[in-house]
This record gives structure tokens, C-alpha cells and sequence, in this order.
């Protein structure tokens, strides 16, 4: 088999890759801006995080189908969390999307890893390690969710606040920026996105009472082109909703970290934007905290914010609405359709920002209500010191960072669902630098809940549910093969019909799933992946399961 890359002098094929240790094919190299705008067309590659700018985790491989699908067998697997490298904590998590270029695939890992690995066998070409320091302030969990590739290079941040440019064949670091301050308690764990000649990256650490911000960086040298902050300071549009008084808006939080769509033709990146901190006690930010839980449309060119659609005003739930913002078109209108921790389907025009409806997308919903066409109405929150408040859906949300995936044939939303509830009870702390900023202690309902993975229209309707009971936390993928993948908190990574739900095919992982999976092809032969492995806060939530995240693999299967 031959793997064709461009500009690199000659074909490396697999049987040559033994003998070649450490360096990976140029694959890279013609990956640009150009390329990555026609994704999809090459479905035999996953180059970008979403598989395109649009969000849709689609593809259209269609090799693996319902009718073959039943014999769907292990190609092999990487033990990534058995490679003699020690970790900073005692759990492995993954959280990653793999990327593949022709034959090469990309993925993160905690502790600063990226692997480079020969796509049909597994095989490790090379691994990079940042120097985590050990005594990093992390909110939820030692991860990272991913890399970019463009020009040779490949692109990852880490838990340090650290933008970095690897060479894509040697690992080899090219670069190295900071874009966050660690003392503070900011830290990255977004996949970078390449739009045009540059890298959008945002923040994390809003549990910490930092303020987030969304970051353009030069593809080639590093340079920064632009920071817009995502709490306004006293004077900019949106400082109406901080107090006017104070330091409030210092700490504000609302960060980016789950990497955003793009539309090149209205040249706008649609970023996810955290809670505002601190989580749970509004008494000390009042106002609607803008752009706290909302969807902020960037141009990319200057980082002016276009237009922005708030889903949770004044948040007392920690509800982030960080997850993806899926970009499609319905009766010739480019829409936008988020699902968000709160329990809503919001579906916006993608031009302006303008409410289309409003749905509601999981069974237990009493913090309060929205109606469907956007009027918002809180009803319980943790609003006294000391007296415990329970609510649905608990803070981890009724659906958590991980990614829907859309169909646009059967216009269906494959809806990863967590239905689990929560008491916080408020505890009102002094803001101190580098210290957690949450304002309640929270108990998640571990003996009170259920999942699903749930196919909605784009009008909201749901067409089918595949019932768990525990709650899902891991993106599906859809393909036209008719299949939606999707892996539970229990270790099955199961294919469903598309169009019914039914349950095709499983396989016990053996360690529960938090990631995002992808396809692709080499050598006319499809492959789907997955990142295994599980940590961080996420151990507490499914009874059993908490021993599940000690060991990591990136499984991959074929016919």
C-alpha cells in the first residue's frame, strides 16, 4: 500500500515504516486552508476536528453499512496509557477526536502526549510529551480534546496554557506560545481549528474565576492576530449585564473550551462560551453575564463579535454552553442547532442570530423552563447559604461537552443524552487566585438516573431513543453507510440504524468511553476509531465504573 503525500520526494509505503523509526510520512504538508474547506469530499481522511467546519460528525463512507456492519471485527489497538510514560495523576483519559491524514493518524492524550500512528496497524511513528508541571491547577480533568494539521505541522494546546506547532514527521516541537496564565488557573484543552492562515484557540479555568477569551494565531510563526474576550470590561456592549461596581466582570469566566464551527461564506466562527463564575452563587455577579452560556459569532478577520445568542441568562446551574454549533440549511436559511446542558434545542439563524424555536430534548427538566420561543423562565436554584437545592439537569447537564452528530439526508441529530440530577448547596467563598470559585458544594443523583442516545429532526421532534441507564458522555458518529457510533460509560462501542435505533453490533472496550470517534479509509479499506478511556470527575457518576479510567487504548475496527 502506498501512502501519497505531496512535496516530499518520494511514496513511503507501510513496510518501509518499520524500518523508518520516529519519522512519519509529509502527509501534512498539502493540508491548508484550501483543503480543509472541501473536508467532506475526502471522506477517505478526518483532517479537521469536526470532519468539516460545519459540525456535522458526518461522513460519507458508507463501506461499513447496515448490512455488513454485523461483522465488524477489532484491526487492532494502540495501549496508549501502556507506552512507560508516567502520568501526573493516577488516571489515563481520553477525550480526543483522532485525526487521519492518508494513512497517518493524529491523536492527544493527557499529560501534554500526542502520537503520530500508521493508521491500518497501530503502529506508534512517534510521541511527543509537554512538560506538564505536575502542580497545575485543572478544573475537571487531565485532558486534552484534540490536535489540528496544516502545512507540515501539527497543532495541539496543553493543560499549561501552551500552544504548540510539532513537526508533523519528527514530533519535533517548531514553536511554542503561551496563551493563558496558569498562576490564575487558566488552562486549554480545545482542539485548535486552522481557518484561512490561522489558529483559533480559547480558554479554560472558568471554575476558577478567570476571564475567558478566544485567541487567533498566525499558522506560520506564532505571531497573535487578535484576543476577544468573552466578558466585556466596564464600557464595551454587554457591561450592562456586570455589575457596574466591583470586580465581578475580572472573574467573570465564560470561557471557550470546545472548539467552534466555521461558515467561510459569511466568514464567521461560532464559539461556545462557559458559565459565569462564579457557578452557583449569582448574588455577587448580578445581571445576565454576558456572554456567559452563549453562542458569540466572530469575524475571523478581527475577532469583532457579529452577533451573539445567550442560552442560559444569569446562570445559577453552571450550565455551559460550550458544545458544538452544528451548521445546516433548512427552506434555503443557514441555521445553526445547539443542544445545551440546560435541556433545550435551540435551533438560530446562523446570519443574525435569530431565535427559529426552541425544544426541549431530555424527560426531567425543573430548574425552570423555556418556552419555544425563547422566554425564559427560572424557577429553583441554590439562592440560600447552607440549604441544599436539587435540580434536573445537575450541572454535568443533560447533555455534556461531547458531540451530536447530523445526518443531513434524514435531517436527524444523533443526541448523546445524560438525564441525572444534582443538589448544590450554596457556600459562598472569597474570590482568591488559582483557587476553585464554584460558590456551592454539588452532589450528583449517581443512584437516580438514565441516557440515551436520542435522534431529533431539526424542527425538534424525536424520532427514536436507544436507551441506557446510565447517561451518556461520548460523541456519536453518523455515516452514510445508515450507522450512528456511538460508546457508553459502561465500555460498549455500538452501532445503531440510523433511521431506527435498533442496535446492530457491540463491542466491550473494556473501559468506559468520554471521546469522539472517527472514519476514514486507506487503501479502499474503512476503518473506524475510538479513544477508550476515562477519568477525571466523571469516575463518581456511573456506580462500579470508577476503575475504569486507570488504563487508555485507542481501539480501530475494519470488516
Amino acid at each position: 500500500m502506498t501512502i501519497e503525500y505531496v512535496d516530499a520526494g518520494e511514496a513511503i509505503n507501510h513496510s518501509q515504516l518499520s524500518s523508518m523509526p520516529h519519522v512519519a510520512p509529509d502527509v501534512t504538508r498539502g493540508v491548508n486552508y484550501d483543503r480543509i474547506l472541501q473536508a467532506r469530499s475526502e471522506s477517505h481522511n478526518w483532517i479537521t476536528y469536526y470532519g468539516d467546519y460545519d459540525g456535522k460528525r458526518h461522513s460519507l463512507l458508507d463501506q461499513i453499512n447496515v448490512e455488513n456492519v454485523k461483522d465488524l471485527k477489532v484491526a487492532w489497538i494502540h495501549q496508549s496509557s501502556a507506552t512507560g510514560m508516567m502520568a501526573s495523576t493516577s488516571t489515563y483519559a481520553f477525550e480526543a477526536c483522532p485525526l487521519v491524514v492518508d494513512g497517518v493518524m493524529f491523536v492527544t492524550g493527557w499529560d501534554g502526549l500526542l502520537w503520530a500512528l500508521d493508521a491500518v496497524t497501530g503502529e506508534q511513528l512517534w510521541r511527543y510529551k509537554h512538560a506538564v508541571p505536575f502542580d497545575v491547577t485543572l478544573c475537571c480533568a487531565n485532558v486534552n480534546r484534540g490536535c489540528a494539521v496544516a502545512n507540515g505541522k501539527v497543532y495541539m494546546v496543553t493543560q499549561n496554557a501552551q500552544l504548540l506547532a510539532l513537526d508533523a514527521t519528527t514530533g519535533e516541537k517548531v514553536w511554542q506560545k503561551t496563551i493563558g496564565d496558569v498562576r490564575a488557573g487558566e488552562s486549554a484543552s480545545l482542539a485548535p481549528l486552522v481557518v484561512k492562515d490561522t489558529l483559533i484557540t480559547g480558554s479554560a479555568g472558568g471554575e476558577f474565576g478567570v476571564r475567558g477569551h478566544i485567541d487567533c494565531w498566525d499558522l506560520e510563526t506564532g505571531e497573535q492576530r487578535w484576543r476577544t474576550y468573552t466578558v466585556p470590561k466596564p464600557g464595551e456592549p454587554g457591561s450592562e449585564t456586570w455589575p457596574a461596581e466591583g470586580e465581578a466582570w475580572q472573574r467573570g469566566g465564560a470561557n471557550h473550551w470546545v472548539t467552534g464551527t466555521f461558515d467561510p461564506e459569511l466568514n464567521l466562527y461560532y464559539a461556545g462560551t462557559g458559565n459565569p463564575a462564579p457557578d452557583f452563587d449569582g448574588e455577587v455577579r448580578p445581571g445576565d453575564n454576558l456572554y456567559s452560556d452563549s453562542v458569540v459569532a466572530l469575524d475571523v478577520d478581527t475577532g469583532e463579535i457579529k452577533w451573539h445568542y445567550q442560552f442560559t441568562p444569569h446562570d445559577l446551574w453552571d450550565y455551559d454552553s460550550t458544545m458544538e454549533m452544528t451548521l445546516f440549511e433548512r427552506d434555503g436559511k443557514k441555521l445553526l442547532a445547539h443542544f445545551d446542558k440546560n435541556g433545550y434545542m435551540f435551533v438560530l439563524d446562523r446570519t443574525n442570530g435569530e431565535l427559529q424555536h426552541v425544544t426541549p430534548f431530555v424527560d426531567r427538566i425543573d430548574w425552570g423552563a423555556i418556552t419555544r420561543d425563547g422566554k425564559f423562565m427560572p424557577r429553583k436554584y441554590p439562592d440560600k447559604e447552607g440549604e441544599p437545592c436539587h435540580f434536573f439537569p445537575g450541572p454535568a447537564g443533560a447533555k455534556e461537552w461531547t458531540h451530536a452528530s447530523y445526518n443531513p439526508e434524514h435531517d436527524l441529530f444523533y443526541v448523546p443524552v445524560a438525564d441525572v440530577g444534582a443538589t448544590a448547596t450554596r457556600r459562598r467563598r472569597e474570590f482568591k487566585e488559582g483557587m476553585p470559585y464554584w460558590g456551592a458544594a454539588v452532589e450528583v443523583d449517581v443512584d437516580n438516573m438514565a441516557g440515551s442516545v436520542s435522534a431529533f429532526d431539526s424542527h425538534g421532534e424525536e424520532k427514536w431513543r436507544y436507551r441506557l441507564n446510565v447517561p451518556m458522555a461520548a460523541s456519536t458518529l453518523s455515516t452514510a453507510g445508515n450507522l450512528v457510533f456511538a460508546g457508553t460509560p459502561t465500555g460498549e462501542f455500538v452501532a445503531l440504524h440510523a433511521e431506527t435505533g435498533e442496535e446492530l453490533w457491540k463491542f466491550q472496550c473494556g473501559s468506559g468511553h468520554h471521546s469522539s470517534p472517527s472514519t476514514y479509509t486507506v487503501d479502499g479499506k474503512q476503518y473506524i476509531t475510538v479513544p477508550v478511556g476515562w477519568g477525571g470527575w466523571l469516575e463518581g457518576i456511573v456506580p462500579g465504573m470508577s476503575g475504569q479510567g486507570k488504563g487508555a487504548s485507542l481501539i480501530t475496527f475494519s470488516l
